[in-house]
């Protein structure tokens, strides 16, 4: 089993920073690309961001030039550096992984539960 814990998520002001971090447990062979993803009340999940385990990393273009995403290979951890930060950004961010498990022999897909990130205007 998997399991993806995130942590970082809070209440700031816009225009404040925050720093998400996610940590993949378990019965792990191997991690492929990891990312956020983030849902706002009513509307649908959107990739953020995703960096593949050569550092290739990927943004969605509202977030661009503010948030970062980075991993540690070694602590199977991602994170997300978020800067500027607006109202828009409130939304509960998920973590993703693909992953192959010890006893898989494919990789499959694996969420965290969530963290909430809010900002206030």
């Amino acid at each position: 089993q998997v399991h993806l814990v995130e942590s970082g998520g809070g209440l700031v002001q816009a225009g404040g920073s925050l720093r998400l971090s996610c940590t993949a447990s378990g019965s792990i062979r191997s991690l492929s690309t990891m990312g956020w993803y983030r849902q706002a009340a009513g509307k649908q999940r959107e990739l953020v961001a995703d960096i593949t385990t050569e550092g290739i990393t990927n943004y969605a273009d509202s977030v661009k030039g503010r948030f970062t995403i980075s991993r540690d290979n070694s602590k199977n951890t991602v994170y997300l550096q978020m800067n500027s930060l607006k109202p828009e950004d409130t939304a509960g961010y998920y973590c993703n992984a693909r992953v192959l498990t010890r006893s898989n022999f494919a990789y499959s897909t694996y969420s965290g539960q969530g963290t909430q990130v809010t900002v206030s205007s």
